[in-house]
């Protein structure tokens, strides 16, 4: 038992600063959307989901395998050498030529005379490669506590940077505020940079990775050995495929609705309009992410320690159920209460036109949520090709289904796209596990809830009564109604005999 609780600590460590970071650049949405329209912010929308593929590419499963190879020897500086290497050689290879190229990228892209924001852009990404294998080593290490710090010291900082320059310098370069820094702020801040303070603060908050990881760079000593470096790359070529697959799964309608959208489709909103409220209203999907996020920190490890368990299937399947509904009631809250949620976060009227994405995007987090939930088959039967398999298949369907649904749709084509693909994912899954490792879930009741917070969301989206406070206390009472409804068939049921740990 100790051993659990021990590695739960790591995980819940590692995993804070994700969840953390998530949570930090949310809270951003309120600033961004104040500040700036949606025209203007597209060019974020569509750059960072650019620099998610290249992320992957960066780092071609070097990450993984490094962890892996290092983990069985003794020797782990040997590989540490060479997988950082071969990470330094080919950023600054691939960000040097992106750089070179800059303004012939940027027009290529459809934002001609952004060749600086490409170039930033390249740097960061090129950094975030580069600390992949030091902060794989800290894991390796189980320093956890210096993996969370230097994490979560980036989040802060870019968040930091993006007040100072988009509140703190902006007003007082207007004169809002302390006029007697004018002279100063001059000298570092221009408007006409715009949005592209956004891709500043990024840039100079992860350079700030050096200093904080500063003991792993200095044990650095670059080498090339191929004969160690080869079946490296060999087992991180099929990451590779999958991190590209899932990445299209997530990013790709960004990628694609300003280009596949008809002229006019909005009235009054061009194409690149259109993709800066999409953009900003999925991050209200946020909601369910975050609790995917730290479902999938905390659920692996718990899996494995359970595979060999007898009652391993009824923990599965009592996970599963709770892990649903968990998931349902945040699909009904926040669809319920965006009219208060689209006040707190966006922030200009002109951002609300597409909050009808967002209960499909939460529905599509849901599936995903329990298609990670169903993985567990495949990495406790070692049949983890079946996973490239099914993302594989996902990244397919949302791409066809993008093609297809936006010319028609708008946005809310990406939107359901991406349902499509989770689902495909979540049911293609579910049907191979029960073939080579079936688990009795109870499907009956995860349709029940998910198919009764949908209905309810359907029965009551768009209603009003003309107050914020009634529409408020009418939407908590059909939440709280909902809750009291779950406690109540839960009390119902027979427990499930499940043995605790001794």
């Amino acid at each position: 038992m100790s051993v659990v609780k021990k590695l739960a600590g790591e995980t819940a460590l590692y995993g804070v600063s994700s969840i953390l970071g998530r949570l930090l650049n949310y809270a951003l949405v309120p600033l961004h959307t104040a500040i700036f329209l949606p025209g203007e912010l597209a060019i974020t929308v569509k750059l960072f989901a650019y620099v998610a593929f290249l992320n992957v590419l960066y780092t071609y499963g070097m990450e993984t395998a490094f962890f892996r190879f290092a983990s069985k020897t003794k020797d782990e500086n040997t590989y540490y050498n060479t997988a950082l290497t071969a990470i330094f050689s080919s950023s600054f290879l691939f960000s040097g030529l992106f750089i070179l190229f800059s303004s012939p990228v940027a027009a290529s892209l459809g934002y001609p005379g952004k060749g600086l924001y490409v170039s930033w852009l390249a740097i960061i990404i090129a950094i975030d490669a580069m600390v992949a294998i030091p902060f794989a080593r800290l894991r390796l290490e189980k320093k956890a506590r210096q993996f969370a710090t230097a994490r979560v010291t980036n989040i802060a900082l870019n968040v930091l940077l993006n007040v100072f320059f988009l509140y703190f310098c902006k007003n007082i370069y207007e004169g809002r505020f302390l006029p007697d820094l004018q002279p100063l702020i001059d000298l570092i801040y221009s408007p006409t940079l715009g949005v592209g303070y956004i891709f500043l603060a990024n840039l100079l908050a992860n350079l700030a990775f050096f200093p904080l990881l500063w003991r792993q760079f200095t044990q650095f000593r670059p080498v090339f050995d191929w004969p160690l470096l080869r079946p490296m790359l060999v087992y991180g070529y099929p990451i590779l495929i999958m991190g590209l697959a899932g990445t299209i799964n997530l990013m790709i309608d960004r990628i694609m609705l300003e280009s596949y959208l008809p002229e006019g489709f909005y009235p009054g909103r061009t194409p690149e309009e259109a993709l800066g409220i999409y953009g900003q209203c999925y991050k209200l999907s946020i909601f369910m992410s975050l609790v995917i996020q730290a479902f999938r920190y905390a659920a692996e490890p718990f899996f494995f320690s359970k595979a060999e368990d007898k009652n391993a299937s009824a923990t599965f399947v009592e996970v599963m159920k709770w892990f649903i509904i968990a998931c349902a009631v945040i699909w009904l809250g926040v669809s319920l209460n965006l009219d208060i949620l689209k006040l707190i976060f966006l922030r200009k009227e002109v951002y609300w036109e597409g909050l009808s994405v967002v209960p499909v995007l939460l529905l599509a987090n849901l599936f995903l949520g329990v298609y990670y939930n169903l993985s567990v088959w495949f990495k406790l039967s070692d049949k983890t090709g079946y996973g490239t398999l099914i993302t594989g298949v996902g990244a397919f369907v949302a791409l066809i289904g993008n093609l297809l649904l936006i010319p028609i749709m708008g946005y809310m084509g990406c939107a359901v796209a991406f349902l499509l693909s989770c689902f495909v994912m979540m049911a293609l899954c579910y049907a191979l596990g029960n073939k080579y490792y079936p688990i009795p879930y109870d499907l009956k009741s995860a349709a029940g809830y998910v198919g009764s917070a949908g209905l309810i969301i359907w029965l009551t989206f768009g209603i009003t009564f003309g107050s914020v406070f009634i529409d408020t206390a009418f939407r908590l009472l059909i939440c709280a109604v909902y809750l009291l409804a779950i406690f109540l068939m839960e009390r119902r049921k027979p427990k499930p005999l499940i043995k605790a740990d001794s």
